[in-house]
């Protein structure tokens, strides 16, 4: 997993990682936008670091973003208390094979960035450590500076925490494509009757406008109200050029909604027996930069 300094020649090791290191900031903070800074910060620590005190670059890479991550993870605390409506992670546009890779496989989507975010920095940080990137414990207690004892109860605490929390729904491919495809089309129709039939008794929607848009405050339940809310946003003013695409979001297929090229909302979903069980829609306009860039902006 850790591999010496490079010789003369041989790839840069932060371009050689670079995924490794974008996927564990967006792991930490949910964000596309903090992850690109982090990654930023990390090159910039990099680039003045004296490369002969490094013996394993990819260690001290790792190193430096997952506690860059950790400081901006802390101090954003206290802003997320104060948020408008529902926080949800921002989406990051991503290809359709992305699923295959084995530590991205199930944690990047945005059912378990939701679950992640019930964990404390520390504990968020040793989990997607151990159990998303596959460190030990003492190579985790290294880029943490803290006793491995502490981190194997740390990582203990964090996993019973998750596997508790941690969602059980469809992820078949060729499911989803035929349930996304049926909501895209009861969207540009506006046919109610026929969305009341894509979602489950129990279905619950939840949209993140961070106060900049309109967007429900409280979550959504039945699948009469949760219809009709999106109808009812698909039909507002202004958005009778509104173009509505399948989109792989966060390594599962979603459903894109741009106007002019610009994207105005990124929805993802969660599937139990072929019915949509929970919805997310994200709409805060800061939270769709990276959506944006992703599609060609």
């Amino acid at each position: 997993m850790i591999h010496p300094t490079a010789e003369p020649g041989t790839p840069d090791p932060f371009t050689e990682h670079r995924r490794l290191l974008f996927a564990t900031a967006y792991h930490m903070l949910g964000s596309v936008s903090d992850a690109e800074d982090i990654l930023q910060d990390a090159w910039l620590k990099w680039s003045a670091a004296d490369r002969d005190d490094i013996r394993y670059p990819k260690a001290y890479l790792v190193r430096t973003v997952t506690n860059l991550a950790l400081n901006r993870l802390t101090s954003a605390a206290a802003t997320r208390e104060a948020y408008v409506g529902p926080w949800l992670p921002e989406p990051w546009l991503t290809t359709p094979d992305i699923a295959e890779e084995a530590e991205l496989t199930d944690t990047v989507s945005m059912a378990m960035l939701v679950v992640l975010e019930t964990l404390s920095p520390v504990e968020r940080a040793v989990f997607l450590l151990r159990e998303v990137f596959g460190y030990s414990h003492a190579e985790i207690a290294e880029v943490l500076e803290r006793p491995e004892p502490t981190i194997r109860q740390i990582a203990h605490r964090a996993r019973q925490h998750v596997q508790a929390r941690r969602p059980r729904y469809d992820a078949d491919p060729a499911r989803r494509d035929t349930v996304t495809r049926s909501f895209i089309a009861a969207c540009q129709g506006g046919d109610l009757n026929a969305m009341m039939e894509l979602l489950a008794p129990d279905v619950v929607a939840w949209s993140d406008g961070g106060g900049k848009v309109t967007a429900a405050r409280k979550p959504l339940h039945t699948p009469d109200r949760v219809a009709r809310w999106i109808v009812g946003v698909l039909t507002k003013p202004g958005l009778d050029a509104l173009e509505i695409h399948p989109a792989s979001i966060n390594g599962e297929q979603g459903v894109l909604f741009t106007l002019a090229g610009h994207p105005l909302g990124a929805l993802t979903f969660d599937l139990r027996n072929n019915q949509i069980h929970r919805l997310r829609l994200q709409v805060n306009p800061e939270k769709l930069k990276g959506v944006g860039r992703g599609y060609g902006e």
